[in-house]
Formats: C-alpha cells, structure tokens, sequence
C-alpha cells in the first residue's frame, strides 16, 4: 500500500479495535447499535449538506478520489530540466522556435502559458492571467478542504448530541439496571463514532487536500517564474538558479549530482 490515506485508515481502525478488546470493551457493540451510526454519518452529511451549496457537495466524490489517488504531478526537476531546455533553444533560434513544443505539454497550465509568450503577450499580462489562474484554483481546492474540515467540527458534537439521545432511552430502563448498564454503554457508542470520524476521518483528509492543494499550487508557480524568466530571455543557468529555490536542500544536492554526472558522460562521450 504506497497510499498514505490508506495506510492512516487501517491503522485508525487498528488502533479503534485493538484498544477496545484492550479496555474490555465488547466489539460487537460496534454493529449492534445502528442508531449510532445514522445520528452520526447521517447527521453529518445533513450538517455539511445545510453549510454548503449543492456546486461545493456534488465535488465531493472527485476529492475522495484525489485523497486516495494523488494527482500525478510533473516532478519539479524534470521541470526545473524541461525550462532549461527551452531557454537554450529560445537564445538560440527565438520564442517562436518553442512553437513545435507546444503539443507535448501535457499540463494544460503550462501550456496556456507557453502559448501567451510565443504569441508575444506583454509580460504583465502573462503574470497577471497566470497567477489570477493559480489564485483561482488555490480558491477552488480551499472550499473543497472546508466541507471535510467542517465535517469534522459537526461529527463529534453529533456524537454528542448521539448519547444524550441514548441516555434518554437509557432512562426508560431504570427498574432494571442490567437493561440499564446495557443501554448506557451504547449511548457512549455514538460518541465514540463521532470523534473516530471527526478527528481519523474528516480532519485528516481535509488536511491531505490542503497539502495536496499547495504542492499543486507551488508547482504552477515555479512554471510562472519560468515562463516569465524564458520570455526575458534570461540564461539557462539564470533559469536554473531561480527556478532551484523551489527545491528542498536534499533534492537540489540530488539534482546538482545528477547534472553533474550527466556532464561527465557528454564529456566522456
């Protein structure tokens, strides 16, 4: 399993299980009281339902989808390579000579820009539609986050809500305590379950797309600089020091070597 997501959930409900069996507590009291499960998951979704328009819900599945399935993303030295290729070609035969590159950006954000530079677009105009994009799509992924942290606020004071639901009923049985250990120990099965989703479930995943959201938005912003800088007509070695500080430490040593040795074999060859 190389997914985080998917290795936090196990682990979540793992750890949910085991400390059970651990405390003593009866597992099948987890399958044995529906009504916990109605308040909490079905209550939930009528909370986030009523705090969010129909437009934000009806994405809701496509970002369970990127939570379990991270965008393929173009890795930041291969793109740091891509730019520097193009400033050679660019000082060498002009912007209109990227022209033929056009067709083999597969990311429609690069691409949109590459073709606004090789149609001779003020560069003003380049950095202003270019980041106008990026701060719409940074607007986009924040409402996406906001339902599931929103999901995890409501759920555990659902779970809440789920117990003094349960202690009322609970309070029907007062003649006979069995009844009543029994039924006191399910109310507390709703509470259990709002803050297991709350806290392993809404909030986490609401965190992963905010990461998500960043690695994509400093990757659009890497390719602006570097558009920018291929329009100005700067060096290769320019664009290579400006475009580095978007690199880690450990991955600009990673790249240097890598640049290092594929000097020694044009060398060599």
């Amino acid at each position: 399993m190389k997914n985080s997501t998917i290795i936090g959930l196990v682990l979540g409900l793992v750890a949910l299980l085991v400390g059970m069996v651990l405390k003593g507590a009866p597992l099948v009291a987890l399958v044995t009281n529906p009504a916990a499960f109605v308040i909490i998951i079905v209550g939930t979704v009528a909370s986030v339902s009523v705090a969010f328009p129909m437009s934000d819900l009806k994405k809701v599945p496509k970002l369970f989808k990127i939570v379990f399935v991270e965008p393929k993303l173009i890795p930041r030295e291969q793109l740091i390579t891509m730019f520097m290729d193009w400033a050679t070609v660019t000082r060498r035969e002009g912007l209109l000579a990227l022209e033929a590159r056009v067709e083999e950006i597969e990311d429609e954000f690069l691409k949109v820009g590459m073709r606004m530079i090789i149609d001779g677009n003020d560069q003003d105009l380049v950095r202003d539609v270019l980041l106008e994009d990026v701060a719409a799509t940074e607007e986009r992924h924040r409402a996406g986050a906001q339902i599931f942290s929103q999901a995890g606020m409501y759920a555990p004071t659902l779970g809440v809500l789920g117990a003094v639901v349960g202690l009322v009923a609970a309070l029907q049985n007062l003649d006979n305590m069995e009844k009543l250990a029994h039924a006191v120990a399910a109310a507390f099965i709703a509470t259990l379950l709002g803050i297991f989703t709350g806290y392993v479930l809404w909030h986490p995943i609401a965190n992963k797309l905010k990461r998500i959201s960043k690695r994509e938005v400093d990757l659009k912003l890497m390719m602006v600089e570097g558009l920018l800088s291929i329009q100005s007509g700067v060096s290769t070695i320019a664009i290579q020091q400006k475009l580095m500080v978007f690199l880690t430490p450990t991955e600009r040593r990673a790249f240097n070597e890598k640049e290092e040795a594929a000097g020694e074999q044009k060398a060599t060859a």
